[in-house]
């Protein structure tokens, strides 16, 4: 029996009880190509939440910031936007926001199809938490090994890095190690005064990463 908890429409989201992890899997196929709804699964808890407006603007600026520093720093990048990682023997899985191979990016280019319990995880995750989750959703990126997660409430900018098994909050980037949570979140804010573009080459400068 799916049991629903009721929560106010202005959040955008509901709270699925008893969900098999078959039904989990079939809805993430079919949404697949709506990417305003996001899917969390944690044994048997399955979480849809729906996109604002101000949560697709703080997801693409933060990955434009990730994009500019590889860049400048000649790094690669494979880019996998809100894929869905999940592993079925865990009974969990999540959609970042955004999400990147960095460190591991050679191991993975190219690739279209993944197993997380073959592959390295994604090396860096972005959450926009606007709308807070009703799942602990650090407790299920640690449970599937990505190493890092930038999460922005539309105030504050954390900065999360596994350890062992779990989230430990840092002030620096573990995968971007030239970017700490001061200096991302003073650019998040310049954005709305100066423009997104002037506001990338204000950053570049800003952090010295040239």
């Amino acid at each position: 029996m799916i049991a629903t908890t009721k929560i106010k429409p202005s959040e955008n989201r509901s709270l699925l009880n008893g969900i098999r992890w078959e039904t989990y899997q079939a809805l993430a196929l079919d949404l697949a190509e709506n990417p305003s709804k996001k899917l969390t699964y944690n044994q048997g808890i399955l979480e849809i939440m729906t996109s604002l407006p101000e949560h697709e603007l703080n997801k693409r600026f933060l990955g434009r910031i990730v994009e500019t520093t590889t860049e400048v720093l000649g790094l690669e990048i494979y880019s996998l936007g809100s894929t869905t990682w999940s592993r079925e023997d865990l009974q969990r899985g999540i959609e970042p926001d955004e999400c990147y191979y960095i460190t591991n990016e050679a191991i993975v280019r190219g690739k279209l199809d993944f197993d997380l319990n073959i592959d390295p995880p994604p090396d860096l995750a972005i959450e926009i938490d606007i709308i807070s989750s009703s799942l602990d959703r650090l407790s299920i990126y640690a449970n599937l090994a990505i190493g890092e997660i930038w999460r922005f409430d539309g105030k504050n900018l954390f900065i999360y890095v596994l350890q062992n098994i779990s989230c430990q909050l840092q002030d620096y980037s573990r995968v971007l190690s030239v970017l700490s949570t001061e200096n991302i979140l003073r650019f998040l804010q310049k954005r709305k005064e100066m423009g997104e573009n002037a506001s990338l080459k204000s950053f570049v400068n800003g952090c010295k990463i040239c």
